[in-house]
């Protein structure tokens, strides 16, 4: 068989690449933070947002009591007072980007690691999401920076964990964020799938050859609450925390990094994605022909087909903190992670 078609096509890919790559740098609008660094030893959040004004309040107080002092912003259109509410915030940098998310994303998350975070630590988070981890509250960031710099370790495996509330969606779609952040105490893992890190069934397995483990334990999860309810065959393993130093290729998917070496053992990102109106915002974003992933659009019909829709079932738990994923198997605990954070309490 001929190998010029193929040649043919790879060199076609490539030339679109870089017409895209181009398109995006031609793109990129810095709207606020001229001369912004981030010192050695500080943490850069890396955050995607549009229209995020119900967030935000919620979020800083949430990151800066983690210990984040500098946080860059890619704003992807908002059109509410997103921007401006930003720009009050101290330690802030915002570039804007108006080019299709589904399309772009990788190079959105790219690129403030690549122009703020180069030999920083940079921490993934979008505005709905609440990053946890063993020791937080006593210790926060700077334990855990500490124990996986001791290790050599590069990146840190998180696993998202959907909140909801008892209550039918719609019954709670008036609530500030901050309200639902309490109302959203709700959790069901009973359908989540799991595979190993490096498991070929992983569509995206190839990003990942280049990864180390620090535990052979670490795995991949997907479905969960979302693929039960909605049909969502939604990913929900992230490398949220990783250290941008050479070789490392920050976010070339928005669930993973490459070359980097992952710890031994999980964090947890509570996602708030249910909280506020979200027929409207997932309806917004369906006018738009900007949803990023396909299955949304199942969980858009089942939301307009069920007016009193529902999280909660009989496998539903109370949120109690992160031991109890722990004894569930859905995070993998460090012993010397535990024995690190007992002996820093001496």
């Amino acid at each position: 068989m001929s190998k010029r078609p193929f040649l043919i096509t790879r060199i076609c890919n490539r030339f679109r690449e870089v017409a895209r790559r181009r398109r995006f740098a031609g793109a990129v609008e810095h709207l606020h933070g001229q001369g912004f660094s981030v010192p050695p030893g500080e943490v850069l959040a890396i955050v995607l947002v549009r229209d995020g004004c119900y967030y935000l309040d919620a979020f800083f107080d949430y990151y800066r009591a983690l210990g984040i002092r500098y946080f860059a912003f890619v704003d992807n259109g908002s059109t509410d007072d997103t921007v401006a509410r930003i720009k009050a915030q101290e330690g802030c940098v915002i570039d804007r980007v108006e080019l299709p998310l589904a399309q772009y994303e990788d190079l959105m998350r790219q690129y403030p690691a690549q122009k703020y975070g180069t030999d920083r630590w940079c921490l993934y988070v979008d505005m709905d999401e609440q990053f946890d981890f063993e020791g937080r509250e006593q210790h926060g960031l700077p334990a855990l920076i500490n124990y996986l710099e001791g290790r050599s370790d590069t990146a840190l495996l998180a696993q998202m964990l959907e909140m909801f509330p008892r209550a039918p969606l719609a019954a709670v779609k008036d609530l500030t964020y901050s309200q639902a952040l309490t109302a959203f105490a709700q959790y069901d893992i009973s359908t989540v799938s799991s595979f190993d890190y490096h498991s070929d069934k992983i569509e995206f397995s190839a990003l990942l050859a280049g990864n180390t483990l620090g535990s052979d334990a670490l795995q991949f999860k997907f479905g969960g609450v979302r693929g039960k309810v909605f049909g969502e065959a939604c990913c929900l393993t992230k490398h949220p925390l990783i250290f941008n130093g050479a070789d490392v290729v920050p976010a070339p998917h928005p669930h993973l990094s490459q070359n980097v070496r992952v710890s031994d053992f999980d964090a947890v990102i509570r996602h708030y994605k249910f909280a506020g109106n979200v027929a409207a915002r997932d309806a917004a974003s369906a006018a738009s022909g900007d949803l990023a992933h396909g299955e949304d659009q199942a969980r858009l019909a089942v939301l307009a087909a069920q007016e009193n829709l529902t999280l909660h079932s009989s496998d539903a738990q109370v949120w109690t903190g992160i031991d109890p994923l722990y004894d569930a198997g859905f995070l993998v605990r460090s012993k010397s992670y535990s024995t690190f954070l007992a002996e820093s309490n001496t």
